[in-house]
């Protein structure tokens, strides 16, 4: 039997033979031709070197004896090539002795073979060395397989944890959303917690009025997971409290031990709880993955929460505005009940000039009071919009609170209240609008005197106080006047203190005692005097114990003007001024009628017309004094025919809008079209009276009507 070693199957192997004797190489690759492999020659130094990086070989048979670059040198610079470091190198000499045996094993020879060498010596030890690489290359790719799925097993893992994960979150964000309730989503935070990522699990909710801190736990166990609510501060254990508490002064998530962790909610840029983890019962630690997850957690429960939050703002909201629109309703058709039944008094024969005057009351007071629950609408949404403009002069105090006592002294007379006026001894002026500073104190009587049973006492008073301290730039601060009004009404129940401003906020009361109004008259007394470089405060001891207003001005510096001198008195006879001539445009043909007849009863001539062409082809024909124009006419509307009328020279007449709009920007087109004055209906007649004489006097005295 063949004494050859056991081949080890596989691919062929590189073999290396260097020789320059193109015979020998021939010889060489006769004998290695059986052994199946890959065979490269090179017959020099350089060409084995360029070999060597070109391949890696199983051996390389290196002739000693070469012209150049010897085999000794070679084999030298091979084994300096790390790649080739440890490549096994055999020798063929023809020349054999020790000392250059020696040379060739200290080059790193594994063979010394002498030639003419013996083919199956040669055969047998190639293939030794094959068969020697083909195992290590074997042995190299099965630690390389095996690396390759401990890696592999290493990513299915940590994809397996990613993907536990992700499905952790999932289903936390499906059951956080399935509620819109505060308390549920904080349970169930607690819960997801504790399924996931602690063996405790706290929320710890941070209200921004001062409340009491609340916490919510919940521990982890056999049975299931336990959850205690409203607990306190003190309730946490000592390591999670501190974690929650570093976690809501710093902002940031606060890892306070290994197994110990707190993640700060953040809502509205600011953190209003803070979850608190802990693993201390097992010892487990909280890798970065963990955290990361608690973090992801922590921002869903947060908006979770704040989407609860503003869901109940909303409904809330809603509610009110639902109320506010029926109220709305409610006030509407109360004055227009009264006047239907006064316009069907009116409307039989034979009725008493009593009776006539006593329906001309009711259509009166109720009109008045119509007029008003509208101007109320329209100064709120004014004041919203920042449209209100104050006509600011210097404000007696007193003559400002004795008007408002006057326009609510009816309501107060019906009630039967007892009205006790308290003012400083001294003058105390204020800058502001007379008007409006009117309206702040006639709404807080109104008002007191609507939720105070019959007969009960109202009081108002006002004291100028010491400003506050100087904020240390030097400045002077004004001193500061407080008007206080007092009742003993009905009060206001202490969850609805800090809401009595707000719009359309309105305390709850029986249907059959309504006293009227919108809820929106605290809301402009607080926006009128915060315009007014004010503010306004609300206190009561609660529902039954009277409610009390505190309005704060700053007190103005007084620098009194001289008084002017008495007007001097003509002595000569002063002819009665001649009466008027009126067109009334405007396509409501029941409105002009009805302002005709009153336009007469006031001793002037008043022609109607309901379009535009028509109305211009009136004013030509009638030569008035003064037109009334309305500006939502079809067609032509009331500002083209204003153009119109200011381009015609035949037409002299005072142009005055009379119109439901009545916003700045519709003023300043009625300026712009021309028109001297704008009114908004319905107007009162007594204005309208006003400005007649004020044109009369103008016309007689031959002065220009101003056109603004």
């Amino acid at each position: 039997m063949d004494p050859r070693p056991m081949t080890v199957p596989g691919e062929p192997t590189n073999i290396l033979v260097v020789d320059d004797l193109p015979e020998k190489i021939l010889v060489y690759r006769t004998i290695l031709g059986e052994l199946n492999q890959n065979l490269i020659t090179a017959a020099s130094g350089e060409e084995a070197l360029r070999a060597v990086l070109a391949h890696d070989f199983a051996v390389i048979l290196l002739d000693v004896q070469m012209p150049g670059m010897s085999g000794l040198e070679t084999a030298a610079l091979i084994r300096r090539r790390k790649r080739s470091a440890h490549t096994p190198i055999i020798f063929l000499t023809a020349f054999s002795d020790e000392v250059r045996a020696t040379e060739g094993y200290a080059q790193g020879a594994v063979d010394y073979i002498s030639t003419p060498v013996v083919p199956a010596i040669l055969r047998a030890k190639v293939r030794v060395f094959a068969d020697l690489y083909r195992m290590a290359q074997q042995v190299r790719r099965q630690a390389e397989e095996r690396i390759a799925l401990a890696e592999e097993r290493t990513r299915r893992a940590a994809a397996e944890e990613a993907n536990q994960r992700l499905a952790f979150l999932t289903h936390a964000g499906a059951v956080l959303a399935g509620s819109l309730d505060q308390t549920v989503i904080a349970q169930d935070a607690i819960r997801l917690a504790l399924s996931y990522l602690a063996d405790t699990a706290v929320l710890v909710t941070l209200p921004s009025d001062g409340r009491e801190v609340r916490v919510l736990r919940g521990r982890g166990g056999p049975a299931g997971s336990a959850l205690e609510a409203d607990l306190g501060h003190d309730a946490l254990e000592r390591d999670l409290a501190r974690a929650v508490d570093r976690a809501a002064a710093e902002n940031a998530t606060v890892p306070l031990s290994d197994n110990v962790l707190a993640v700060p909610l953040r809502a509205r840029g600011q953190v209003t709880a803070v979850l608190g983890l802990s693993r201390q019962q097992t010892g487990r630690a909280f890798p970065a993955a963990d955290v990361a997850v608690a973090e992801t957690l922590a921002s869903r429960v947060a908006m979770a929460l704040e989407n609860a939050r503003l869901y109940h703002e909303l409904q809330q909201a809603d509610r009110q505005k639902n109320e506010f629109l029926s109220m709305l309703a409610h006030e509407l058709r109360n004055p227009l009940a009264p006047i239907r039944n006064a316009a069907e008094v009116l409307n039989h024969d034979g009725i008493s000039a009593d009776r006539v005057r006593w329906a001309h009351g009711v259509i009166d007071r109720q009109l008045t009071h119509l007029v008003r629950l509208v101007d109320d609408l329209l100064d709120v949404s004014r004041i919203t919009l920042g449209k209100i403009r104050l006509a600011v002069d210097l404000v007696d105090l007193e003559s400002a609170i004795t008007q408002a006592v006057e326009a609510v002294g009816p309501l107060i007379d019906k009630f039967g209240h007892r009205l006790e006026v308290a003012l400083p001894a001294h003058p105390v002026h204020v800058q502001g609008d007379p008007t409006r500073l009117i309206q702040v104190f006639a709404n807080l009587l109104n008002n007191a005197a609507k939720y105070t049973e019959p007969g009960g006492r109202i009081g108002l008073t006002a004291a100028v106080k010491a400003a506050p301290s100087g904020d240390g730039t030097g400045a002077h601060a004004p001193a500061l006047v407080e008007v206080r009004v007092r009742d003993t009404g009905v009060g206001i129940a202490p969850e609805l203190l800090p809401t009595v401003f707000d719009l359309f906020t309105q305390a709850s009361r029986s249907l059959d005692r309504s006293q009227g109004g919108l809820g929106i008259g605290l809301t402009l007394v607080r926006r009128l005097v915060e315009m007014h470089g004010g503010f306004v405060e609300a206190h009561s001891a609660g529902v039954g114990h009277g409610s009390e207003f505190a309005v704060v001005l700053p007190v103005a510096e007084v620098q009194l003007a001289p008084a002017p001198a008495a007007p001097t008195r003509s002595t000569e006879p002063q002819s009665e001024p001649a009466p008027l001539r009126v067109v009334i445009i405007d396509d409501n043909i029941d409105g002009a009628e009805s302002l005709a007849d009153l336009i007469g009863l006031l001793g002037h001539q008043a022609r109607t017309a309901h379009d535009g062409p028509t109305g211009i082809d009136a004013v030509r024909a009638f030569e008035p004094d003064v037109v009334l124009l309305d500006i939502g006419l079809p067609g032509m509307d009331g500002f083209e025919v204003a153009r119109r009328l200011r381009r015609d020279p035949r037409a002299r007449a005072t142009l005055i809008t009379i119109s439901g709009y009545g916003r700045d920007e519709d003023r300043a087109l009625s300026r712009e079209a021309g028109c001297s004055y704008h009114f908004v209906k319905p107007v009162e007649i007594r204005s309208l009276q006003t400005m007649f004489a004020a044109i009369q006097s103008s016309l007689h005295s031959g002065a220009q009507v101003n056109q603004g």
